[in-house]
């Protein structure tokens, strides 16, 4: 249960409304206290044994004296009115405290609301802040499905377990130190009797729970898998249709659903056993007690009368409820906490990309980007091995090469989406690192192979990132790049949705809207990752055009695939393996008749 210390620490933001909570709480509980108890004196005039009290001591606050000073208010009533005025007297006193009881119970669940569900949004939030935090590498090594599922699923399930439960957490222990409080009062070896039988009860309840925690684990995880395998299908529906493979995919999803549901329907049997367990339970100590106490009253062991016997009985009564409700909180929470360590897995995850205390600023971009004995690797595979490269202001490095030999990893490396292992990366003469890091990706603007759109409209997607945009700014960066006349032809213009992904527009659109973004954001510095790779003859030219008007007067960095489109580049580095094993212009490159050369005929032939 450490973890359960983690949940509650975010109480702390509402500790006024949960003092509240706890106030109303005891308020209620001992106006329920009152209204079992003022059936003790009803019960005593209606089987006519108990005694009238004709005079009285000083008052004082104890319960000798509130209870003396009752009987002696209620045998006046008898004395001058008749037994039928004290019993109506009664039956309003007891309507009275229930009346209270209940509304001081409203109000303690009046102040829980804003707790539980305040507690679930603090929650929630450092979630996705910490998502949003961690390093790229991260998420090339987890499900996405997986990923969502803690967000959504485990959320939602510490929301129904543990959060559900703050109420009898909060509520149902006070009860039932209160009730044992009058318990004792009332009959103290009675008292202990009970006390020797709730912790073996106690002890089969807790065995039962034990195993829950795990078996809802392990259906936490089931869970993270299905979603991964739907996120995949639908991401990638046009293959699995062009494939034929819906059977093979079908098949996959119905054997993981299968797993799910039998451990779902393992947890769920152990969840019902509380509720019957505990009622059987709690009946057995009901009549157990009833057995014990009505044998102290026979025998006139102690000050317990046959009337006070039955009130005791009914305030023990009192004490199952709260306790079978802390009994299936315990099972809640035991469920819950299985989601709280998936949950936590993610919150400990190390941040490997952070900020210097003392990180500098940077506005602009002066004099060079620098390369300097830079090493990389993947799952302790080198993918960079000693790469030195410099940048100058104003210059256009363009990097080709084949697949995997590194391409996109050495420009990733530059806004710090990776970490350099060793070696390091400087911009006008200082490391990467020393800067902050929100102000070096300022400095930049990428434009990828897959152009990354969202779910919202054109202004949106091409303002994305940029504070206080006017649509004239945005428009101007649209005609940039050779956007504006596809935008304005749409039915609502600016302002029309992009779709899923961007998937109403074709690829060529959604790589000059993604070009327009860049536009906007105006860095000094590019990065351009293949933006052009995937695109038909006439959606490149478009691209490319758009590109050179990105381009000028920057300091790019180029990723290219087809080599047609950085041949103006004022120099060209080509990678092999993780190394630069060629750099010059296209002309020098041609002459060399190295890798380039290799390339360059291989694309003129296909």
């Amino acid at each position: 249960m450490r973890h359960f210390g983690k949940i509650l620490q975010l109480l702390a933001p509402y500790w006024r409304r949960g003092t509240l909570n706890i106030v109303f709480n005891i308020f209620s509980a001992v106006f329920a206290i009152f209204s079992v108890t003022m059936a003790i004196p009803f019960l005593g005039i209606l089987f006519e044994n108990e005694e009238l009290v004709t005079s009285v001591d000083e008052f004082t606050l104890s319960m000798d004296s509130v209870r003396q000073h009752f009987q002696y208010h209620v045998s006046q009533i008898i004395i001058n009115e008749g037994k039928t005025a004290a019993l109506l007297f009664l039956s309003l006193l007891i309507v009275s405290m229930s009346l209270l009881k209940n509304l001081f119970h409203y109000l303690a669940l009046y102040h829980l609301a804003p707790i539980r569900n305040g507690v679930v949004h603090d929650l929630r939030n450092r979630i996705f802040g910490k998502v949003l935090s961690l390093q790229l590498a991260f998420f090339s090594e987890s499900r996405k499905g997986d990923i969502i599922s803690r967000m959504t699923g485990d959320v939602q399930e510490i929301e129904n377990s543990i959060i559900t439960s703050l109420e009898m957490l909060f509520r149902d222990p006070l009860h039932i130190i209160l009730y044992l409080a009058v318990l004792f009062y009332m009959s103290f070896p009675l008292t202990l009797f009970v006390l020797v039988l709730l912790p073996l009860s106690g002890f089969l309840i807790g065995r039962i729970g034990r195993t829950l925690r795990q078996t809802s684990l392990r259906g936490q995880r089931k869970m993270g898998l299905l979603l991964s395998i739907i996120e995949e299908a639908l991401g990638g529906l046009r293959i699995i249709k062009a494939f034929n493979a819906e059977e093979k995919i079908d098949r996959r999803f119905r054997s993981m659903n299968s797993f799910y549901t039998k451990i779902m329907t393992k947890m769920q049997r152990r969840r019902y056993l509380a509720h019957p367990v505990s009622e059987f339970l709690g009946t057995t100590v009901m009549v157990i007690i009833m057995v014990y106490g009505s044998t102290l009253v026979l025998a006139g062991v102690g000050s317990l009368t046959s009337q006070a016997f039955i009130g005791y009985l009914m305030i023990f009564y009192l004490i199952i409820a709260p306790a079978k409700k802390f009994t299936n909180a315990f099972y809640n929470v035991q469920r819950g906490m299985a989601s709280v360590d998936r949950i936590e897995e993610i919150m400990k995850v190390e941040n490997k990309i952070v900020e210097k205390k003392d990180a500098r600023p940077i506005r602009d971009f002066e004099d060079c980007i620098e390369y300097r004995n830079v090493w990389f690797a993947y799952n302790q595979v080198d993918v960079l091995k000693n790469i030195n490269l410099r940048i100058d202001k104003g210059k256009t490095i363009a990097i080709v090469g084949q697949s995997g030999s590194g391409k996109s990893t050495l420009a990733d490396l530059l806004p710090r989406f990776y970490e350099v292992e060793r070696g390091d990366i400087l911009i006008d003469g200082l490391s990467v690192k020393d800067y902050r890091i929100k102000d070096l990706r300022n400095l930049m603007g990428n434009v990828n192979q897959e152009p990354i759109l969202f779910n919202e409209s054109f202004f949106n997607n091409i303002a994305f990132g940029v504070q206080n945009v006017s649509e004239k700014d945005v428009i101007a960066a649209a005609k940039v790049a050779n956007a504006h006349e596809f935008i304005i032809s749409s039915k609502h213009g600016y302002y029309t949705n992009v779709g899923d992904r961007g998937d109403k527009l074709s690829g060529g659109q959604r790589q000059r809207l993604s070009i327009a973004r860049a536009v906007l954001k105006n860095p000094p510095i590019m990065i351009l990752d293949e933006a052009t790779s995937s695109l038909d003859t006439e959606s490149e030219r478009l691209v490319q055009e758009a590109l050179s008007n990105l381009m000028k007067n920057r300091t790019s960095l180029v990723i290219a695939h087809r080599l047609s489109t950085i041949k103006f580049a004022d120099e060209i580095c080509v990678m092999h393996e993780g190394e630069i094993v060629e750099r010059g212009n296209h002309n020098e490159l041609i002459a060399t008749d190295g890798y380039y050369k290799k390339l360059h005929d291989m694309q003129i032939f296909s």
